[in-house]
């Protein structure tokens, strides 16, 4: 399957993307088939040298079939390539994750605990006698 997506270059800590077309099945940094822009994040959103797209070869690339990361798929979409993308729903993002963590093990512990404890008051001793309580 053929993908737009973006390729690292640049060096530590200073990120350059160029926008490449590429088999789904090769290595992000590795062969692609045509490079067709570019993306620095680095600069500021209003400057022209931030993204370079060449768009002809991109609606020729996406006539073909190629489908864009969500990424590439929002840089087009500032770049009036194809209609812009719809924001996902994460309604958890807003939580710091030791909250979310402490939410997701109480609700199992909950639901769990009252059917744990009902067959152990029940099940008499393997020798027969009734279940003692323990004080």
């Amino acid at each position: 399957m053929l993908k737009l997506r973006l390729s690292r270059g640049g060096t530590k800590k200073r990120p350059v993307y160029k926008v490449v077309v590429a088999d789904s099945r090769f290595p992000r940094d590795g062969r692609f088939i045509e490079k067709v822009g570019f993306f620095n994040p680095l600069l500021p959103k209003d400057k022209k040298e931030r993204v370079g797209l060449e768009a002809e070869r991109i609606k020729y690339w996406l006539g073909q079939g190629a489908k864009p990361t969500t990424r590439v798929a929002r840089i087009l979409g500032e770049n009036d390539l194809i209609p812009m993308p719809t924001n996902g729903n994460n309604p958890n993002k807003a939580v710091p994750k030791k909250e979310r963590n402490k939410k997701e093990e109480e609700a199992p512990k909950a639901d769990a605990a009252p059917a744990a404890e009902a067959p152990k008051e029940e099940a008499p001793k393997a020798d027969g006698a009734p279940a003692e309580e323990k004080k």
